[in-house]
């Protein structure tokens, strides 16, 4: 899978880590992202090696290696030192049977495999695999393996999108939404307009300071002692280092939008309220096999949270980092964020719209609360005071005492082509954290992927899981509709 040791370096190039990818080049929390692209046509390994030229080695990281000088015998920090990159080197064309009997089974074998091989940090840390398989929803699939020292997620979903074009017009980026906030109104005009507004700013920084102060101590209170409920998802020392079996699901956008303008939400709070509808269906079944009634009555009870990562670097645009590529210009990048701890709310409801409502109040609060910029600067200090070792002890022990990972990225609203290969789904996850359980939702045209990354040891059956999300959506929209909720979008 490797090819010819790269020895030609650019000493004036290097750069130093940062913190946060320290972090994630720790033997400790070795994080890995793949992103799995479902191709509508036969895969052209030439077309797609040309295009890389052109756009993703032209980026620094991407055409940097990671090395470790040595000083007295010590190791020395981290940097980054670009390299010389022969793009084939990084393109794995594996030899697959045409005549294979189950396609989806092969991939799904092919990407666990895929979890349990190692990077090779002779050269860039990135590669991708070309399968010339047609699966049930694709004629061949693509899979881009990225270490995540190399960026956050949305950095590195930005730095894809900036790869690819729309399928209507090659020559154009795609198009993604972009989520702009306003705080008060749009005029001031008035004296009692004035004063109405000066209470609401008082309440709000009254409630984003207590918030914060009760996030900081729940976070404290984690990374000490506080652990979820035992669960069939909770996580069993050493997860990390098991193979996971990455699946995924196709939902429409359209029945997220119904559900979302019928009850004034973000499409953010119906994702959640699906999760946590699904989570309740999976575990109400677990414990119905396991014969523990007792626990599935309790189930409302549980402390059942989700560690999530926050990019706290302003999102670097797809057009900004088009331009980087093929300009060879600078533009913002690195590994900059902080981590909240969300509940999740589980237990069997009557009414399937209760899951979005709390989903909604969770979401809410957690927007007013500083809770992401506190934990990121904690770890800061902690790396700089303790060193490497200490964060990473503290890092695991806050996703070693929480459930699962979750995670909602916006896609193109419009189908996009990867180096002359137009994609019929985006389905991204993250392995190598010890979390048995990652939830990821992804947004492309008028589709959702719903893509789960479970350890096989603990969840053993994660189709019928990802089949509990789609299920708890068409419940959640089905009361919707019987209630006469539904409003068109305009």
């Amino acid at each position: 899978m490797g090819g010819e040791k790269n020895t030609a370096r650019e000493t004036v190039g290097e750069e130093p880590l940062s913190p946060c990818s320290r972090l994630f080049n720790s033997p400790d929390f070795n994080c890995a992202i793949i992103v799995i692209m479902g191709c509508k046509v036969k895969g052209n390994p030439p077309a797609i090696i040309d295009g890389l030229k052109h756009t993703l080695v032209n980026h620094p990281r991407f055409s940097s290696i990671l090395i470790q000088e040595m000083n007295n015998g010590k190791k020395g920090k981290p940097s980054w030192v670009r390299t010389e990159v022969r793009v084939e080197d990084h393109v794995i064309v594996p030899d697959i049977d045409p005549n294979i009997e189950n396609p989806d089974q092969y991939l799904e074998d092919y990407i666990s495999k895929l979890t349990t091989v190692p990077m090779d940090f002779s050269k860039p840390l990135w590669e991708i695999h070309l399968l010339c398989l047609k699966t049930s929803n694709a004629e061949s699939i693509g899979l881009l393996k990225i270490h995540h020292s190399l960026g956050d997620g949305m950095s590195l979903m930005s730095l894809f999108l900036a790869c690819t074009r729309k399928t209507s017009d090659p020559e154009a980026l795609p198009t993604v939404s972009v989520q702009r906030k306003q705080f008060g109104p749009s005029s001031y005009n008035g004296f009692f307009n004035k004063i109405w507004w000066l209470f609401v700013g008082l309440w709000f920084i009254l409630r984003l300071v207590f918030n914060t102060f009760v996030d900081v101590l729940m976070f404290a209170l984690t990374i000490c002692f506080l652990r979820d409920t035992e669960t069939p998802l909770l996580a069993k020392p050493g997860t990390e280092l098991v193979p996971k079996r990455f699946v995924h699901r196709i939902i429409s956008f359209d029945d997220v939008k119904l559900v979302k303008n019928a009850m004034k939400l973000t499409v953010n709070d119906v994702l959640l309220g699906v999760t946590q509808a699904g989570l309740s269906r999976y575990l109400s079944r677990r414990y119905d096999q396991e014969a523990t009634p007792k626990s599935k009555e309790s189930m409302r009870k549980f402390r059942l949270r989700s560690a999530i990562m926050i990019n706290l670097r302003p999102n670097t645009g797809i057009e900004a980092l088009a331009d980087m590529m093929a300009k060879k210009s600078k533009c913002r990048w690195g590994n900059l964020f902080g981590y909240i701890l969300l509940p999740f709310s589980v237990g069997l409801e009557t009414d399937p719209l209760e899951y979005v409502r709390r989903a909604k109040v969770t979401v809410d609060r957690k927007k007013h609360s500083l809770e992401a910029v506190f934990s990121m600067a904690f770890f800061k200090l902690i790396l700089k005071v303790l060193g490497l070792k200490a964060s990473v002890v503290l890092v695991r022990k806050v996703i070693h005492n929480t459930t699962l990972t979750f995670s909602n990225v916006v896609g193109p609203k419009e189908e996009i082509t990867f180096h002359g290969h137009p994609l019929s789904y985006i389905a991204p996850s993250v392995f190598g954290h010890p979390h048995a359980l990652t939830v990821h939702f992804q947004s492309y045209e008028k589709k959702v992927i719903i893509s789960v990354t479970a350890d096989p040891t603990v969840i053993p059956d994660p189709h019928k899981m990802c089949d509990d999300f789609v299920e708890s959506l068409k419940l959640i929209k089905s009361s919707v509709l019987e209630r006469g909720l539904y409003e068109m979008e305009v």
